[in-house]
C-alpha cells in the first residue's frame, strides 16, 4: 500500500540543482556579503518586472519598511496620515505605526479581498491621508485604475504590498509596478525564495537612490557618483570622512550575495512558476464549485494560495491536517482585531474583513503541485468543510 506524500504550503522552493550550484559558487571563494551578485539580481529583477529600479533587502517586511521610510525621509508626504489595507499582514501596517503615522484601516472588497473602493473614498473624503498601502491578497488585484484615480484626486502616494502577487498582472503591468513603489517577499514559502529576502521596485529615480542609502545605514557609498559628490560638497565632507558619514537616519536592511545568487537562479524558472500557480487555481475553482472563490481585475493570476470561506475552520483544519495537508487562516483577517493593534487602538468593525477573520481559510498552491494533488486536497477539504 503506497503512502501519500504530505502536501505542504511550500515544497522545494529551492531545487536541489540550485543548492548544488550555490555550493560550488561558495566553495570557489566568492564574496558572500552584498556585492556584484546583488547588483545583478536587482537589475535582472527590475527587467523582469518592467520597472526602472529595484532594491534587494533582507525580507519582504523590510521592503515595506524601506519604501515607507523613504517617502517620509524624502519629504514627499504632506501629513502623517496613512491608510492601510484592513486585510493585510502585520508588517504591512507596523512600519507605519513605528514611523509615527496616524493609521486608518480600509475594509476589503468582498470579491478580490483587496481595497474596498467605497470605503477608501469615504476615508479619503473625511480626512485625506498622504499615503495608501494596499495588499494584493493571495495574488489578486482590485480595480487599480479606480484606486489610482482616488489617489490622484486626493494627492496620495500609492504603495503596493505585492508579497503574495509576484507575477500577477493588471492590464499588461505586473502588480507592484503600478504605484510609487511595490514590495515583494522571497521567504521560503513564497513564489521564489532566497531563503529570506525581499525587493522594492520603483520607477522613481530619486526614491531609488534614497532607498539605497537608507538600506545601508544612511551613507552615500551606494549612490550615483554625482549624488555622492553633491552630498559631500553640501556638507563639507572630505573623501576620507565620507567613508563613515551618514546623511540619513538609515537601517541595515541588506541581504547577501549568497542569497542574491539563489535569486538569480530562481528568476530563470519564475515564468513557469506563475503559469503552474495559475493552472492550479483554476483546478481548485472547478473542484470546489460550492465554495467562495476570489475574483477581481487580475489579468494573469500568479496565485499564492486558494482562499475561501467556511463555517467550521477548526474542524476542517484538524481533518485535513491529519491527512498530511497543510492550510492556514486567510492571512490576517481583520488586522484591527489583533493584539498588537488593540494595544493602542480600539477594535474596529470592518464588515468584509471581519468575514475573512472569522471564516477565511487558504489551501496550498505552489508549482510542485499537480492535478492529482489538487484533487486530493479538494476531496479532503470538501468531506468536512461547510461553505458560508
Amino acid at each position: 500500500m503506497s503512502v501519500l506524500r504530505p502536501i505542504r504550503l511550500a515544497e522545494e522552493t529551492i531545487a536541489q540543482n540550485e543548492l548544488e550550484a550555490l555550493s560550488e559558487w561558495m566553495l570557489a571563494g566568492n564574496r558572500l556579503t552584498k556585492a556584484e551578485q546583488t547588483l545583478a539580481f536587482e537589475e535582472e529583477f527590475a527587467t523582469w518586472m518592467g520597472s526602472r529600479h529595484s532594491v534587494y533587502v533582507n525580507s519582504g517586511s523590510s521592503a515595506n519598511l524601506l519604501m515607507i521610510a523613504a517617502l517620509k525621509e524624502a519629504g514627499r508626504l504632506r501629513n502623517n496620515k496613512a491608510i492601510a489595507a484592513g486585510v493585510s499582514w502585520v508588517t504591512t501596517v507596523s512600519p507605519l505605526l513605528q514611523l509615527g503615522f496616524d493609521v486608518r484601516l480600509c475594509d476589503c472588497d468582498p470579491n478580490s479581498l483587496g481595497i474596498d473602493l467605497n470605503h477608501l473614498e469615504d476615508l479619503c473624503r473625511t480626512d485625506p491621508p498622504s499615503l495608501l498601502i494596499l495588499v494584493h491578497v493571495l495574488g489578486h488585484s482590485g480595480d487599480m485604475d479606480a484606486i489610482r484615480d482616488i489617489c490622484q484626486r486626493y494627492d496620495i502616494e500609492l504603495l503596493e504590498d505585492s508579497c503574495e502577487a509576484l507575477g500577477s498582472t493588471y492590464k499588461g503591468r505586473k502588480l507592484g509596478s503600478i504605484g510609487t513603489a511595490g514590495s515583494f517577499s522571497f521567504y521560503y514559502g513564497h513564489h521564489i525564495s532566497t531563503i529570506e529576502g525581499g525587493m522594492v521596485v520603483t520607477d522613481d529615480s530619486e526614491l531609488h537612490q534614497l532607498m539605497l542609502s537608507l538600506r545601508s545605514h544612511g551613507w552615500s557609498r551606494d549612490l550615483r557618483p554625482d549624488l555622492r559628490k553633491s552630498l559631500a560638497d553640501e556638507n563639507g565632507i572630505d573623501e576620507f570622512k565620507n567613508l563613515y558619514t551618514f546623511y540619513h537616519a538609515g537601517y541595515n536592511l541588506r541581504s547577501t550575495d549568497l542569497q542574491a545568487f539563489l535569486g538569480r537562479s530562481q528568476l530563470k524558472k519564475l515564468d513557469h512558476i506563475v503559469e503552474r500557480r495559475r493552472i492550479n487555481f483554476e483546478l481548485y475553482r472547478k473542484a470546489l464549485p460550492d465554495f467562495f472563490c476570489q475574483s477581481g481585475d487580475t489579468e494573469v493570476l500568479s496565485s499564492f494560495a486558494y482562499g475561501t470561506f467556511i463555517e467550521n475552520r477548526l474542524e476542517t483544519y484538524k481533518h485535513i491536517n491529519a491527512l498530511d495537508i497543510e492550510c492556514r487562516p486567510l492571512i490576517c483577517g481583520n488586522i484591527a482585531r489583533h493584539p498588537f493593534w488593540l494595544r493602542n487602538h480600539s477594535q474596529l468593525a470592518l464588515q468584509n474583513a471581519d468575514k475573512v477573520h472569522d471564516y477565511g481559510i487558504y489551501l496550498p498552491n505552489h508549482h510542485n503541485l499537480n492535478e492529482a494533488d489538487i484533487a486530493r486536497v479538494a476531496e479532503a477539504f470538501s468531506a468536512v468543510a461547510r461553505p458560508c
